[in-house]
C-alpha cells in the first residue's frame, strides 16, 4: 500500500496508537509483530487478521481465562542450543520450561474452544510440538530454576553427602565457636559466618594464635579475623571437592537434556511465532476493548459508510475524564467520493478529516476500528494526506509551496482507489488566486475519481461541489444563538465561517463590520446570511423535535404505567374475592362441626330421634343457603348503574374500580374517558355514573402501611448497580431491590455487578436461587453486558 507523505503515521497520529500497543504486549514476541506492522490492501489477508482479532475480542468480553504470563523471547537460547556440544544453562532451562508451559496453555485453550474460536483455533492448528519436551525438561527443572536431585542418581547420590558434610561441619565449628566465647577469644555476639564460600568463626585478633586454623579475612578495624579452624578445614576440602562433583554433573544433565531439546529447534521457532502473534493479537483486543470497536462489514471496493466513528486517540483521552466525544456519521461511495467540508474554525474540521485517516489507517493494518457494526469499509490502495505547516527550511519550500507540491504529488498518483485527505484547501496566498488554483485541482482530483475530504473556507469551492456530480457539501454544525461548535458532521449543505458574527461577538464595531460586507459584496454576504439562517431554522426545529419526542416519550410511559397499575388492580381483586371465598368456607367447615358436636351431645342426652333430626335437616338448610349466597356474590358482577342518559362531561368509574374519570366522547357500545392526563376506550357496560363526583387521579385500591403506590411505581428503576460495593452492602441492597420489585409489580429485573473476577456474580446468583418469588436467573445477553449483568424473572 502505498501511502503520502512518509510521515503519514505521526500526521494522523498512528504513532501514538502504535506505541499503546507495544506497551499493551506481554512481551518481545508480540512487540516484533506491533514493529512489523503495515497497512495491507489484500482483503483475504484483511478478512482473516480482523476476525482473528474480533475472536480474541470475544474471549476478553466474555472474561474467559487466557493464559497472560512468560511470553518470552527464548530466540537466543534456541539458536544457542542449536549448536553441537554446547548446553543451556539452568537459567536459559528455566525460561523455556516457563515459556512452554504458556505455550500449551494456549494450544490447550484453542482446542477446548475450537467451535467458538476457529480462526484463531486455525491459527494454532499449524503448531506441531511434542509434548513430552515439556515432561523432560520439568523433569530436569524445578520451581526455581535449579537440577532437581532426582535428575540422575549421582547427583542425588553428591547433594546428600554435601548435606551430610555440612552438617558435620557446622556442628564441628559451633562446638569451637562455643569454647572460644567460654575461653574469651571471641565476643558473646559472635557468630558463625562465610568467607570465600567456607564456614568460619570471628576471634579477636589478639587471640588468633590460640586456636589453630586459617584465616580467611579480617574486619576493616583489624580487631578481629575469620578463621576456619583446623578440626573444619578438612571437612570443608572434602565439600568443596563435592562441589566441583555436584558442578560436573550438572553440567552433564544439562548437556544430555539441551541434547533432548535440540531435534525440536525447528518445531520451537514456529511455536513461538504462533505465541508472538497471540500476543500481538491479544493486545490489538484490548485495545478495541478499550474503544468499543466493532467488526464491520468488508467490502472489496473503494468505499466508506461509517456510523458513531470515534477519534480512537480522542475518546481513550476523553473517556479517562468521562467527557463524551461526538461520534461521526460520514458516506464516501461512487455517487458522492469527495465531502467538501465548511464551517467555522475550531468548530472540527481537521478532527473530522484526521479521524476518517487514523480510522482508514488502522482498519488496513487489521485493527477493528471503532465504529458501529453497521459500517461498511471499502480499502484503497493509497492513501494522500495533506495536513499542516510542511514549510522546509532545507528545501527553502513556503507553507503554500509545500501545499502545491503536495497537489503535484496527489494528482499525478491520483485513481479511482485512492483516499485523499485535504486541510485548509488553497490557503497560504492571496484568497483569489489560491481559491482559483484550489478549484482547478478539486476538478482534477475529481476526474480522477478519487475518494477524499477537503476542508476549506473558500465560497468558491461550496459552488463547484453543489453543481458537480462527485462531489458533495458538508459543514460542522454551529450554534448561531450562542456561536458555539457542535463538532457534528452535515452532509449535504455548505457551512459558514461566521466571521462576521464572530466578530461581531469579540466587539468591533457596527460600522466596521458594515464597511466589511461592502467590501465582501452583497451576493457573498447574503450566501452566508442564508447559510447562517438554515442553521438558525434546524437547530431550532431540532430543539421542538426534541421537545415533542420528550413528551411523546413521557405519555407513552404513564400509559404504560396506567395500564401496569390497572392490570395489578385487576389481580388484586381476584385474589381478595379467592381469599374471601376460601374464609366464608373456612367459616361454613367449622360451623358444621360445631353442629355436629351440638346433634352428639343431644344424643348422649338421650334426646328424642324426631326432634335431633329436625335440628339436622335445619341446619343443613341453612348451610345450603349459605353456600349458595356465597357463589353468588363471588360469580356475581357488581350492580351497573344505567348509563342509557351518560353525556359529555359525566363523571364516571370503571365497575370495580376506585378512580373517577370524565366523558369526553361516546362512540356507540364505547365510551372515550379521561383519567387525569390518561384517555382511555371503555366499554359502556362496564361504567357507572357517579353522580355529583369528581375526576381522580389514579391511586391504588389498596394502602400498604401508607405507602404511596403510585409514588413507588413511578420512581422505581428495573436495573440496580452493585459495581464498587462491598459484599455484605451488595446482598442487603439485593433483597430490599427484590421487595421493591415485588411490591410495585415488576417481573424483569436488570443487576449490574461487573465481570472482574466473577466472585461478586457468583456471590448475587447463588443469593438470588434460594428466593422462591424468582422464576428464573441468567446471564445477560453478550452485546448487553454478558456475565456482568444478572437479568432476573419474578413469577407471575
Amino acid at each position: 500500500m502505498i501511502n503520502y507523505p512518509k510521515e503519514i503515521e505521526r500526521k494522523i497520529g498512528f504513532d501514538t496508537l502504535r506505541s499503546l500497543l507495544l506497551e499493551t504486549c506481554l512481551g518481545p514476541l508480540g512487540q516484533r509483530h506491533v514493529d512489523r506492522l503495515v497497512p495491507i490492501e489484500d482483503i483475504n489477508l484483511l478478512t482473516k487478521l480482523l476476525g482473528q482479532t474480533h475472536e480474541f475480542l470475544r474471549i476478553l468480553e466474555n472474561d474467559i481465562p487466557f493464559p497472560e504470563s512468560n511470553y518470552l523471547d527464548v530466540s537466543d537460547l534456541l539458536k544457542k542450543a542449536a549448536v553441537e556440544n554446547i548446553f543451556l544453562s539452568e537459567d536459559e532451562f528455566y525460561e523455556l520450561k516457563a515459556s512452554l508451559v504458556t505455550l500449551f496453555k494456549c494450544l490447550a485453550f484453542f482446542k477446548k474452544y475450537e467451535l467458538d474460536y476457529p480462526q484463531l483455533s486455525a491459527a494454532s492448528a499449524g503448531v506441531s510440538l511434542d509434548p513430552q519436551l515439556s515432561v523432560a525438561i520439568e523433569a530436569v527443572i524445578d520451581e526455581r530454576g535449579k537440577v532437581r536431585d532426582s535428575a540422575s542418581p549421582e547427583l542425588n547420590k553428591i547433594r546428600k553427602e554435601i548435606i551430610s558434610h555440612q552438617s558435620q561441619a557446622r556442628k564441628s565449628i559451633e562446638s569451637i565457636l562455643k569454647q572460644a566465647r567460654k575461653d574469651g577469644f571471641a565476643g558473646d555476639d559472635a557468630g558463625i559466618t562465610v568467607r570465600g564460600g567456607r564456614l568460619v568463626i570471628p576471634i579477636s585478633a589478639e587471640y588468633k594464635r590460640r586456636i589453630k586454623g586459617f584465616i580467611h579475612d579480617e574486619s576493616a578495624t583489624g580487631q578481629t579475623v575469620f578463621m576456619e579452624p583446623a578440626e573444619v578445614l578438612e571437612i570443608n576440602n572434602g565439600i568443596r571437592e563435592l562441589s566441583y562433583r555436584e558442578n560436573r554433573e550438572v553440567v552433564k544433565i544439562l548437556t544430555k537434556l539441551t541434547d533432548e531439546v535440540r531435534p525440536y529447534i525447528s518445531d520451537l521457532k514456529k511455536a513461538y511465532q504462533f505465541l508472538g502473534m497471540i500476543d500481538f493479537i491479544r493486545a490489538k483486543a484490548k485495545i478495541a476493548l478499550q474503544l468499543e470497536a466493532k467488526m464491520p462489514k468488508i467490502l472489496d471496493k473503494p468505499k466508506l459508510s461509517w456510523q458513531n466513528a470515534r477519534h480512537p486517540l480522542l475518546y481513550l483521552s476523553y473517556h479517562k475524564i468521562k467527557k463524551r466525544v461526538i461520534p461521526l456519521n460520514i458516506t464516501l461511495n461512487e455517487e458522492e467520493r469527495i465531502l467538501l467540508i465548511s464551517g467555522p474554525n475550531a468548530g472540527g474540521k481537521s478532527v473530522c478529516l484526521k479521524t476518517v485517516g487514523l480510522i482508514q489507517y488502522m482498519f488496513q493494518c487489521g485493527m477493528l476500528p471503532p465504529v458501529e457494526e453497521s459500517s461498511e469499509f471499502g480499502i484503497f490502495k493509497k492513501i494522500y494526506l495533506d495536513i499542516g505547516d510542511e514549510q522546509s527550511i532545507e528545501n527553502d519550500l513556503s507553507t503554500y509551496s509545500s501545499h502545491l507540491t503536495n497537489m503535484k504529488a496527489f494528482v499525478e498518483g491520483m485513481n479511482g482507489k485512492t483516499l485523499f485527505l485535504i486541510d485548509e484547501f488553497g490557503t497560504g496566498t492571496e484568497p483569489q488566486f489560491g481559491g482559483a488554483i484550489a478549484e482547478s485541482i478539486l476538478k482534477t482530483l475529481n476526474h480522477k475519481r478519487g475518494f477524499g475530504l477537503v476542508t476549506t473556507h473558500y465560497a468558491n469551492l461550496k459552488k463547484l461541489a453543489e453543481k458537480s456530480n462527485g462531489i458533495v457539501n458538508g459543514a460542522m454544525r454551529y450554534d448561531v444563538e450562542r456561536l458555539e461548535p457542535l463538532y457534528e458532521l452535515e452532509i449535504g449543505k455548505p457551512g459558514s465561517s461566521f466571521a462576521l458574527e464572530i466578530a461581531g461577538k469579540i466587539g468591533l464595531k457596527k460600522e466596521i463590520l458594515d464597511h466589511a460586507k461592502k467590501l465582501v459584496g452583497h451576493s457573498h454576504v447574503r450566501f452566508d446570511e442564508l447559510i447562517n439562517t438554515l442553521e438558525r431554522e434546524k437547530n431550532e426545529f431540532k430543539d421542538k423535535f426534541e421537545e415533542v419526542q420528550g413528551k411523546n416519550e413521557r405519555l407513552d410511559k404513564e400509559i404504560k404505567q396506567y395500564s401496569e397499575l390497572k392490570e395489578s388492580l385487576d389481580k388484586d381483586r381476584k385474589r381478595l374475592l379467592k381469599d374471601a371465598r376460601i374464609a366464608a368456607k373456612s367459616i361454613i367447615e367449622d360451623a358444621n362441626k360445631r353442629v355436629e358436636s351440638t346433634i352428639r351431645e343431644i344424643k348422649e342426652q338421650n334426646a328424642e330421634k324426631e326432634a335431633t333430626k329436625k335440628v339436622r335437616e335445619s341446619l343443613g338448610q341453612h348451610k345450603n343457603r349459605l353456600n349458595k349466597k356465597l357463589r353468588r356474590d363471588s360469580e356475581q358482577p357488581i350492580k351497573k348503574k344505567d348509563n342509557s342518559a351518560l353525556k359529555i362531561g359525566d363523571v364516571v368509574r370503571v365497575i370495580g374500580q376506585e378512580v373517577n374519570g370524565e366523558v369526553m366522547e361516546i362512540k356507540g357500545k364505547k365510551v372515550e374517558v379521561r383519567f387525569g392526563l390518561i384517555k382511555s376506550l371503555v366499554k359502556l357496560d362496564q361504567l357507572q355514573k357517579i353522580q355529583g363526583g369528581q375526576t381522580t387521579s389514579v391511586k391504588p385500591k389498596k394502602s400498604i402501611k401508607g405507602i404511596d403506590l403510585n409514588r413507588k411505581v413511578a420512581d422505581f428503576s428495573s436495573n440496580l448497580d452493585l459495581r464498587g460495593k462491598r459484599v455484605e452492602e451488595a446482598l442487603s441492597e439485593v433483597d430490599s431491590f427484590l421487595d421493591q420489585a415485588i411490591l410495585v409489580g415488576f417481573n424483569q429485573l436488570r443487576i449490574v455487578h461487573g465481570k472482574g473476577h466473577g466472585v461478586l456474580r457468583e456471590l448475587v446468583q447463588n443469593h438470588l436461587k434460594g428466593n422462591h418469588f424468582i422464576e428464573k436467573v441468567a446471564d445477560e445477553h453478550i452485546e448487553r453486558g454478558g456475565s456482568g449483568v444478572t437479568v432476573v424473572t419474578l413469577k407471575e
